[in-house]
């Protein structure tokens, strides 16, 4: 095993500890906008705060929560709420990003989603919008992957789990999402390279998540929810209250799309 794989391990064991649940289901990434879904999910079972378990940092940028939590289902699942993200414009360093993700892996975890706020490159997809990842582009620079590990990317997003959200709202978009480092946003010429390249959604998070994701061998599920139109798309300067703001408007409605997904999810 490597040290990322054997320190995830040490943070499972300490999580299973703290919750009294020796193993979970699925793993939620709930980011600016989605946090409450997790109250619609099923029954906590324990709340621990973030800096309890090994590689987990209590501070967090606004519209995060510090803690992890176990919940519990209507039929049984244990699934696990990861409100602790750690951001590659907070750490420099792709391995601590992805130590969220390999945790609930080591946990036992074998399907993820993950959500976030950001930016769209198209006009018609504005702040509220709903986008199914089907696809990501790392602007990185970085990976969590060390030495010779090949992943397959070819799917990353799980299209089974993609037609699941699809039975939960058909007119979800379809949208490939670039990852930048931040964390200043994106120049308007980022933007428009990104656009050419591909992308349809700009953020700061997610890929890296995805990658080590793919190496452990998770389902994944990408839902982004557009805050703002990015940067020379929309006309308007930019800033992080209005990304909260944005997502405290569509939470409501995003928490309860993100949780009749996961009670399908098996």
């Amino acid at each position: 095993m490597t040290e990322a794989s054997n320190f995830a391990s040490e943070a499972a064991a300490a999580l299973a500890a703290a919750t009294g649940v020796e193993r979970h289901d699925v793993a939620l990434v709930l980011g600016s906008g989605w946090s409450g879904a997790a109250d619609l999910i099923g029954e906590e079972v324990a709340s621990v705060p973030a800096s309890d378990i090994p590689g987990f940092a209590g501070h967090v940028v606004a519209g995060h929560q510090p803690t992890l939590r176990s919940l519990k289902t209507a039929d049984g699942r244990h699934v696990l709420v990861l409100g602790a993200r750690q951001h590659f414009y907070q750490v420099r360093d792709a391995a601590k990003v992805a130590h969220g993700v390999r945790t609930a892996a080591a946990a036992g975890c074998t399907q993820l989603v993950l959500t976030n706020g950001c930016g769209s490159t198209n006009p018609d997809v504005g702040p509220g919008s709903v986008v199914l990842l089907s696809d990501h582009l790392n602007l990185t620079g970085a990976t969590p992957l060390e030495g010779a590990t090949f992943v397959d990317m070819t799917q990353t997003y799980s299209p089974r789990l993609r037609g699941i959200a699809r039975e939960v709202d058909g007119d979800l978009h379809d949208g490939v999402y670039a990852q930048f480092t931040g964390p200043q946003y994106e120049t308007p010429a980022e933007v428009k390279m990104a656009a050419i390249l591909g992308a349809d959604l700009v953020g700061m998070s997610t890929a890296l998540e995805a990658i080590a994701a793919r190496e452990a061998g998770m389902e994944i599920l990408g839902l982004s929810l557009v805050t703002n139109l990015a940067a020379g798309i929309g006309g308007e300067t930019l800033n992080h209250q209005e990304v909260i703001d944005a997502g405290a408007a569509a939470a409501p409605r995003i928490s309860r799309l993100l949780a009749d997904v996961v009670e399908r999810m098996r």
